[in-house]
């Protein structure tokens, strides 16, 4: 008795018996489960289904304990689910095929969007930024007409047929020239090779004019800028002469959104330490400034941005703590009768509770780092990432995958480079990652792991990036399975809106 007792605990591989099928009720099929709480386990399937159960639930599963006669409605839901299977394979096999397919399809079309880092002139001095901004005056640091030209000519060879062109800077506004030879450059080559276009300009809002609204309405252009707060807040974060960069925030999305109307102007906010004390502040400022969604973004840990570290440098759970207030006072705004979503929550919950994929970048297996993005920087250096080019910025060059000048669409794109990304940008196959129950809702992020902990499949245990998504999926999951209020209110914010 004792021997077969530890014989049962170790974990050698069992004999074939063990698995006989006429000693058990059914097959298990793939799943993967995680601790809730104290009381509730979760688990989910290979394609991202989830069936919340009472604690102690998978060991008799998995010992074959759950019969239709004595766990009636749990023996349909496990094989409703795909969790287990009267038949070696499951008569639906190929539904649940099709699913997998399904959620793996960003990947059919490739690279969609292209980020031209067109200036790295700036007239503020925010403490967060991840790159070497430089004055305004400096004129030199503005994207030479060439390797605009090489860099849409690379767009145009993506075998996406839906591109995305992103201005970024510094201050992208501040080469302006610059945007409207790429815009007008594009549009004539788009025709030529049947793409459909979406122009986004990232600005801080300080020096846009008239003539550049006007510009955007033409073209449907879409502007991106930064709101971090409360003016006590923002102008802290985002400083700039004059320490008004609030007051010019405000007046620029009024001005767009005047000419453009209301959704084609959006905003992001970053945390920094200062706005950890500030979660339900910012959240309020947000709808006083007429937006119906905010993205609650942590400190990116990459580039000048590390340097100050006493803004800059909080605990993974410092951030969650301010995540889950601001959460909470997004959800009391829904309770009103308010429709107000949280970015990175809708993202997850459409990974949660649809069949369909997400192209988001950092939650991608494959990563979304050149499946989904790629960055032409100013100076000709292409890089895997937005992310990629802050590293570079601080000498490390990993992730440039080449240069415009030099290298050709294959190159870059199939190069060296990017051959050693991909042995670790499925999270599918990474340890830590291939068994947790939430990889399906998460993604691989390379780039991070090489950035916080030294090489690119990182350690799961301290990794921030696991850390954070973790238990913001757990979060999410137990508000849902908690209050059947907040569940209808989630699967608002991924239905489809005008």
């Amino acid at each position: 008795m004792i021997e077969e007792k530890l014989r049962r605990q170790t974990r050698k591989f069992k004999e074939r018996a063990d698995y006989d099928q006429q000693q058990n009720a059914y097959y298990l099929l793939p799943f993967r489960f995680h601790r809730l709480d104290e009381t509730r386990d979760i688990l989910v399937n290979e394609v991202g289904d989830y069936l919340v159960v009472s604690t102690g639930t998978v060991e008799k599963i998995v010992s074959r304990q759950i019969t239709k006669k004595s766990h009636y409605d749990l023996y349909a839901d496990l094989l409703s689910g795909f969790f287990i299977s009267e038949q070696p394979i499951p008569p639906l096999i190929d539904i649940l095929a099709t699913r997998y397919r399904t959620k793996k399809s960003f990947l059919d079309q490739f690279t969609s969007l292209h980020i031209f880092v067109i200036s790295l002139r700036c007239e503020h001095t925010c403490h967060y930024c991840q790159v070497s901004r430089v004055t305004q005056d400096k004129a030199k640091y503005d994207m030479a007409e060439r390797f605009i030209d090489q860099g849409i000519d690379l767009m145009m060879q993506s075998p996406n047929d839906q591109v995305t062109m992103e201005f970024q800077g510094g201050e992208a506004l501040l080469a302006f020239d610059k945007i409207v030879y790429a815009i007008e450059r594009t549009k004539r080559l788009a025709l030529t090779y049947a793409k459909q276009v979406t122009y986004v300009i990232c600005t801080n809002m300080a020096v846009i004019t008239r003539e550049i609204v006007d510009y955007c309405l033409v073209n449907t252009i879409l502007l991106s800028t930064s709101l971090d707060g409360p003016a006590y807040v923002h102008n802290q974060n985002r400083k700039r002469p004059g320490k008004n960069s609030y007051e010019l925030t405000l007046q620029g999305i009024e001005l767009a959104r005047s000419v453009l109307g209301h959704d084609r102007v959006s905003a992001l906010m970053t945390t920094t330490s200062l706005s950890l004390n500030y979660p339900t502040e910012i959240v309020d400022e947000y709808a006083a400034q007429g937006f119906r969604s905010i993205f609650l973004r942590p400190i990116s840990p990459y580039g000048f941005a590390l340097r100050n570290e006493r803004k800059n440098h909080y605990e993974t759970a410092q951030f969650l703590d301010f995540y889950k207030k601001a959460l909470d006072r997004i959800l009391e705004y829904n309770r009103q009768g308010h429709f107000y979503s949280e970015d990175y929550a809708t993202i997850l919950l459409r990974k949660i509770l649809t069949p369909f994929p997400v192209g988001y970048v950092d939650l991608s297996s494959p990563s979304g780092s050149i499946t989904n993005a790629i960055v032409f920087n100013y100076d000709g250096a292409v890089y895997a990432s937005d992310e990629s080019r802050m590293l570079a910025e601080m000498n490390d060059f990993t992730f440039q995958l080449g240069h415009l000048d030099t290298h050709s669409y294959a190159d870059i794109f199939y190069g060296p480079k990017t051959q050693q990304l991909t042995q670790a940008w499925t999270n599918e196959s990474l340890p830590g990652c291939s068994e947790c129950a939430f990889q399906s809702y998460c993604g691989a992020d390379p780039i991070h792991n090489h950035a916080t902990q030294g090489d690119l499949w990182g350690y799961r245990p301290t990794s921030t990036f696991c850390q954070k998504n973790m238990e913001i999926i757990r979060y999410l999951i137990d508000l849902m399975e908690t209050d059947p209020t907040v569940k209808a209110i989630f699967e608002s914010w991924i239905k489809p809106r005008p």
